[in-house]
């Protein structure tokens, strides 16, 4: 029963932190407004309105009286002339007319709803009408006589207390003020942890930061400082990584180009060849040793057209292998040059081990979906997670190139999550390797 009411309210509530801040203050304010109203109308309002519209049938129910028992008309104007003095009646004797047929009171007034109820305690119930709607500020009250019918017009403010529309303004208006000034102390109060969430979001997406600024309440100001000290270790690990593999790098190619030059000089070719073809695989490792270290650069994003992109990367190559399915003009925001080298491998990936590859661009949601196929030989279904892990080979079918060390799908899954995106992988149609990456816009 709980978990039920549980999961109605997760999906009822506004998800964002601002509205649910604003309806825990809002609220309690809205209750209480509603629950005095109710009092006040219940306890107050009605009580007046009763005894006030009891007040007036007692006047009424007098002058009625005073007119069934006497029948000299100079008297009838002379009493006539004192009600409209005295409280404020237009008195109209009309003969050979009856009461109205249709009905013009209001059922669920508790205006009409008193008066009804007490001149039917009076006068019964066929021998009244009355008209609370023709006119604004009067009330049109009919009796019916033996032959002739009685009209008065009466304020309404005899039977309704004028004291409710101001009670209903100064409940109303406080209220919205209130909240108004709720919404924007809560506007001010979750803008910082609004500006930390979205630096958070760049950072995820390897963006660099150097705007987030502490402030708000002190917790917030504390956890955008841990978080600011946290993202700069970070960057300075990255950075460091990158530097000392630079460094080994720039090293090993110095023996190397020295063995290169001996074996140049070498009277044995056979022999300097194949020891030459293997200086290069090495020289081929520490690049790309160096672009692993490398893919989580220091470069700034700007807007890049998917499908410009492919088109640059695919002149290339052969026109024959390599075709275009769908090239929509798909703007998303990211490093270019790390998304560049990102396609490039998946495209070389599918050129080294199929003899055709295929590329579809199409537009999501929130994002944009490349669908790379080949018709190579394919990875197995078991394999699928495994070959993104840094230096690992498949031997039997394939590896990211014949002459890496298994670094290529490991570097593209680094490159396509640290813009908040994923890559997948599964069967082609053509029975190849099928890769899928989403990048949000």
């Amino acid at each position: 029963m709980s978990f039920g009411l549980n999961s109605l309210l997760k999906k009822i509530l506004p998800k964002r932190l601002f509205y649910r801040a604003l309806i825990i203050v809002a609220a309690p304010v809205i209750i209480l407004q509603i629950t005095i109203s109710i009092v006040f109308f219940d306890s107050i309002w009605i009580k007046a309105n009763k005894g006030m519209t009891r007040s007036l049938v007692s006047e009424i129910e007098t002058l009625f009286d005073v007119y069934k028992s006497n029948e000299n008309k100079n008297n009838i104007k002379q009493l006539t002339d004192i009600y409209k003095k005295n409280f404020d009646f237009v008195i109209n004797i009309k003969t050979g007319e009856e009461l109205p047929k249709t009905k013009s009171d209001r059922r669920f007034s508790p205006m009409d709803r008193s008066l009804r109820r007490e001149m039917k305690n009076v006068f019964g119930s066929e021998d009244y009408w009355f008209d609370t709607v023709t006119y604004i500020e009067l009330v049109d009250l009919r009796i019916q006589t033996e032959n002739e019918i009685i009209q008065i017009f009466f304020p309404k403010d005899k039977i309704a207390p004028s004291s409710v529309r101001i009670f209903v303004l100064w409940l109303t208006v406080p209220s919205l003020l209130l909240i108004f000034i709720a919404i924007i102390f809560l506007k001010n109060q979750t803008r910082p942890l609004v500006k930390l969430s979205k630096a958070a979001e760049r950072f995820g997406k390897g963006e660099i930061i150097d705007d987030l600024r502490p402030s708000g309440a002190l917790e917030i100001r504390k956890a955008t400082y841990e978080f600011d000290r946290m993202m700069k270790r970070i960057n300075k690990h990255l950075s460091q990584r990158s530097e000392m593999l630079s460094g080994i790098s720039h090293d090993l190619r110095t023996p190397l180009t020295r063995l290169k030059l001996q074996l140049a000089m070498m009277d044995k070719k056979d022999l300097a060849q194949k020891m030459t073809a293997d200086i290069d695989e090495m020289e081929k490792m520490l690049n790309d040793y160096l672009q692993y270290a490398k893919s989580q650069s220091e470069e700034s994003s700007t807007k890049i057209d998917i499908g410009n992109m492919l088109k640059e990367i695919l002149k290339n190559y052969d026109k024959n292998r390599c075709e275009l399915v769908s090239a929509e003009s798909i703007v998303i925001e990211g490093r270019k040059n790390l998304i560049k080298r990102c396609l490039q491998n998946i495209v070389e990936n599918g050129l080294a081990y199929g003899d055709k590859v295929l590329i579809e661009i199409k537009k999501s949601l929130n994002g944009v979906v490349i669908i790379v196929e080949d018709n190579g030989p394919g990875i197995p279904k078991y394999e699928y997670l495994n070959v993104f892990k840094p230096f690992y080979r498949i031997d039997k079918s394939r590896g990211l190139n014949k002459s890496g060390v298994g670094l290529g799908l490991s570097i593209s899954q680094d490159i396509i999550k640290s813009h908040g995106g994923n890559i997948s992988l599964s069967e082609s149609r053509f029975k190849g390797l099928l890769v899928k990456i989403y990048l949000p816009f």
